[in-house]
C-alpha cells in the first residue's frame, strides 16, 4: 500500500463508520463551545458535559460571565480540574470579548489565540466547529492514531497537525478530526486496546507498533 492508498483507506473506513458525526462537547453557540473546549483540557468530554449546564445556567454569555467572580466560576468548574487557571481564563477572556469584540467570539485564529487560556488547539476547534473554517485540531487520540497508522512520527502535536494537513484533503479536515477522535475512543484506545477491533491499525499500522502489540 502506498501512503496515498493508506490515506484513502482511512478516509473510506471513517466515512463508513461515521457518516454522521456527533460533536463531543455540548454547546449552543461559539461562546459556549469556546468555554467547553477550554474546560476539556485534561478532562473528559463526559465530565465537561456534566459541568457546563451548571455553569451556563448562571452565565452562557460573556456579559453574564463577568458578573460572576473568579471564585464563583472556580467552584462550579472544580470537577473539571485545573480550576484556578481555567476560571481566570474564562473570566478574563469574557472581559476581553466584551471590550474588544462587542461580546462576540472572533472568527480569527489570531484573535482567539490572544485570549487567556486559549491555545492553538482550542482556537482550531472553535474555528472548525463553530465557524466551519478548515482546521485540524490534534488531541491525544489523533496524535496517537496518526503515529499508529505510520502517518506521522509522533514527536509532537505540532508535527502531527502539519502531517495531517499535508496528507488529508482540506475540505475533509473538519469531519476527519472528529471521526478520528471517535474512532480512537471506540476502536483504538490507549488502554485496553484490542487490535482485532481496530481495522485501520491492523491494515496499515506501523510495523513497530504491531510488533510491540504482539509481544504482550
Amino acid at each position: 500500500m502506498t501512503k496515498a492508498d493508506k490515506v484513502q483507506f482511512v478516509i473510506n473506513t471513517l466515512e463508513e463508520l461515521y457518516p454522521e458525526i456527533p460533536v463531543p462537547l455540548d454547546h449552543k453557540d461559539p461562546y459556549t463551545l469556546l468555554i467547553a473546549v477550554l474546560l476539556s483540557a485534561q478532562c473528559t468530554d463526559i465530565r465537561v458535559n456534566q459541568i457546563t449546564p451548571l455553569l451556563f445556567a448562571k452565565a452562557d454569555n460573556p456579559f453574564d460571565m463577568v458578573k460572576m467572580t473568579i471564585e464563583e466560576i472556580k467552584e462550579i468548574i472544580r470537577p473539571c480540574g485545573l480550576s484556578p487557571m481555567k476560571s481566570k481564563g474564562i473570566h478574563g477572556l469574557s472581559k476581553i470579548l466584551i471590550e474588544k469584540h462587542n461580546g462576540e467570539v472572533p472568527q480569527s485564529f489570531e484573535y482567539l489565540e490572544e485570549l487567556p487560556a486559549v491555545g492553538h488547539k482550542t482556537a482550531s476547534v472553535v474555528m472548525s466547529q463553530a465557524f466551519g473554517v478548515p482546521a485540524f485540531p490534534v488531541d491525544t487520540h489523533i496524535h496517537r492514531l496518526l503515529f499508529r497508522w505510520n502517518l506521522s512520527n509522533g514527536k509532537s502535536v505540532t508535527q502531527t497537525e502539519k502531517d495531517a494537513k499535508r496528507l488529508f484533503p482540506r475540505d475533509l479536515w473538519n469531519d476527519l478530526h472528529l471521526q478520528i477522535i471517535w474512532y480512537g475512543r471506540e476502536y483504538s484506545p490507549a488502554r485496553g486496546w484490542k487490535l482485532d477491533n481496530d481495522i485501520i491499525t491492523k491494515t496499515i499500522g506501523r510495523k513497530s507498533v504491531l510488533e510491540e502489540y504482539y509481544k504482550k
